[in-house]
């Protein structure tokens, strides 16, 4: 039997949170610490808080015997005490393992306001201490690889990637980048990001390894005479070109030696396809299909399914109905497929694969920023990365991971090159930390997110570049769902709850967001109603899907005045969202007074 209103206790819970163009020079260092001066004198509690951001929740701390160290009601009406003294909200929130409150200060508080709360909970005798409830980020350093320094193309501000920033959050862990190239030579500074790949070419004059198909993808070498590959066509030593690949997207870090990847925490599955002279179409198609998990007949099924393929390799002509087949049946099981442009300075529409659907074709930039002298262009391109240029500087290049044989395998070494084969892996790294931040993604979902968080080209670019140059860090944290801060998007107007009735609904537009929701959505909810155990709520998405966040429930507590989190991340973050409100049992009403979503 139901108590009166009147006599019902309130609890107020709120639960707070182509091939390249290869050019090759000899390779071969500094470290840098940064810290953060503190704020100037302010109240105590500001002094803990970060430089420049005011806190947004207090921790108070109550001493033993205060009748707010046990009584939620105590502490929440102290809350409104510091309120009206202050002229700031001020709001209990939940008490803490330790018994503390954490009280909320409304939407954006300024320095000021904090330190007038502040100020408040520090002259009650009642209170042992007060301290921002401190937003904490995993902590990220400067790789230690030796020649992390000449990776222009992860740092540098004028025309790199913008890539540390982005190891704060993800550097790819949890995800097999299938590199579709030359095949891999053994490299101390990749082995450890090595798994099982395959050796695609069928054919013995092209393998140059002795047989077919294996499961071998070891790298032989790729060098050829003077005409061997096409009258007029100079000799050329091994190009090592798959290793060079894999090094961008994933060499070792942080362990002293060589160069950084940009999804150092990624695993690279080498798929031969490459060889003398290059490769056929047939064997692409085959790699695609077994990268991406799909059966090819008479090759053991992948223990290894790539989310991310990297092909740096390209020839004339148009997307053949074939290859197009291939790249759909990948994108269709989840795969990104990425392509490098091309190197003949011409449109891309011209190039193959880059010119086929469903894939994210990369340009080359130099190291100002502008597209590489050699680099395709087009509306068929996607987006642009680092393939640098080599011209006055073999500095000016993309460093990684090599081999010094001429022919065949000799020692490991580092060498610049350039080309869209070298940006390429760069989107590919890319595509990898998105995927690792938020496995929900889709390859779909991925490429959007690359160009719509692009940066435009420090410089010039004729013909069409694509979005712009990637931005590692801006993208990755648009797929995380917002900045570290918090974006707030709230619904004022008040909408009554019938008795026992139909579903109302709230709306909230979100607009200005990149990518997915967060899959930490904050939803904030005040529903002020007689027995809340008749409730049941729902956040609907933009596309019509719902999360549960209440059930009704023998809760005889009035008013729910709580956040939820929802994991949010398969749903565009843009677009209307409601939240669905419904009482489902006779005898009391109430009323939606506001809710809010936070990413």
């Amino acid at each position: 039997m139901r108590t009166s209103p009147e006599l019902r206790r309130k609890l107020i819970s709120v639960a707070v949170v182509s091939a390249a163009l290869l050019t090759a020079a000899p390779a071969s260092v500094a470290v840098a610490q940064e810290s953060a001066p503190r704020a100037a004198a302010v109240p105590a509690a500001l002094t803990e808080a970060a430089p420049g951001a005011p806190a947004e929740r207090l921790i108070v701390g109550y001493k033993s015997g205060a009748a707010e160290a046990k009584s939620n009601k105590a502490a929440a009406a102290d809350a409104e005490t510091k309120a009206e003294k202050t002229g700031e909200d001020v709001d209990f929130q939940r008490r803490l393992g330790t018994g503390a409150a954490l009280v909320e200060l409304g939407t954006n508080p300024t320095r000021t306001s904090v330190a007038d709360v502040v100020a408040q909970y520090e002259a009650d005798p009642q209170v042992a201490y007060v301290v921002p409830d401190r937003l904490n980020k995993p902590t990220a350093v400067t790789p230690n690889d030796s020649d992390y320094s000449k990776q222009w193309d992860l740092f540098e501000s004028t025309a790199g990637m913008n890539v540390p920033a982005a190891w704060d959050t993800t550097t790819g862990s949890g995800v097999t980048v299938a590199v579709i190239d030359t095949g891999y030579v053994t490299h101390s500074d990749l082995a450890a990001n090595i798994v099982g790949g395959y050796d695609f070419i069928s054919d013995t004059a092209v393998s140059v390894d002795g047989n077919g198909r294996d499961s071998n993808p070891a790298d032989p070498g790729d060098w050829y005479n003077a005409d061997e590959c096409g009258q007029g066509i100079p000799a050329s030593t091994s190009s090592w070109h798959g290793t060079h690949v894999a090094g961008t997207i994933a060499a070792a870090t942080h362990n002293g030696k060589g160069v950084a990847g940009i999804a150092y925490g990624a695993k690279i599955s080498p798929v031969r396809v490459l060889g003398k002279c290059g490769g056929y179409d047939s064997d692409i198609i085959d790699a695609i299909t077994w990268a991406s998990g799909g059966t090819v007949s008479g090759v053991p099924a992948n223990t290894n399914v790539a989310k991310v393929i990297n092909m740096s390799l390209g020839g004339g002509g148009a997307c053949s109905t074939a290859t197009q087949s291939a790249i759909t049946g990948a994108v269709n099981r989840g795969t990104s497929v990425v392509v490098a442009a091309g190197n003949e300075n011409q449109n891309v529409s011209n190039s193959s694969p880059a010119n086929c659907n469903n894939v994210i074709s990369v340009a080359a930039t130099n190291r100002a920023g502008s597209r590489a002298s050699y680099s395709n262009y087009g509306s068929l391109v996607d987006i642009s990365a680092p393939g640098g240029e080599t011209r006055t500087s073999s500095a000016n290049g993309i460093l990684s991971t090599l081999n010094s044989g001429t022919k065949t395998p000799s020692s490991e070494n580092y060498a610049y090159y350039q080309g869209t084969s070298m940006a390429t892996p760069h989107v590919a790294g890319l595509a990898a930390l998105l995927k690792s931040a938020n496995s929900a993604l889709t390859p779909a979902q991925i490429e959007s997110a690359i160009k719509a968080n692009a940066r435009a080209l420090p410089g010039t670019c004729s013909g069409g570049c694509g979005a712009g140059l990637a931005d590692a860090a801006k993208t990755v944290q648009a797929v995380k769902g917002g900045t570290s801060t918090g974006t707030t998007f709230s619904s004022t107007t008040a909408v009554a709850v019938p008795d026992n009735g139909a579903a109302i609904e709230s709306p909230i537009s979100v607009t200005g967001r990149s990518g997915n929701a967060p899959s930490a959505l904050q939803v904030g909810v005040d529903i002020t109603h007689t027995y809340r155990g008749d409730l049941v709520i729902d956040l609907v998405a933009p596309d019509g899907s719902t999360y549960r966040l209440k059930s009704a429930a023998s809760d005889s507590a009035d008013n729910v005045n709580t956040t939820y989190t929802v994991n949010a991340s398969s749903e565009t973050a843009n677009g209307t969202w409601k939240l669905r409100v419904q009482d489902t049992s006779a005898q009391d009403t109430g009323t939606l007074n506001n809710w809010k979503l936070t990413f």
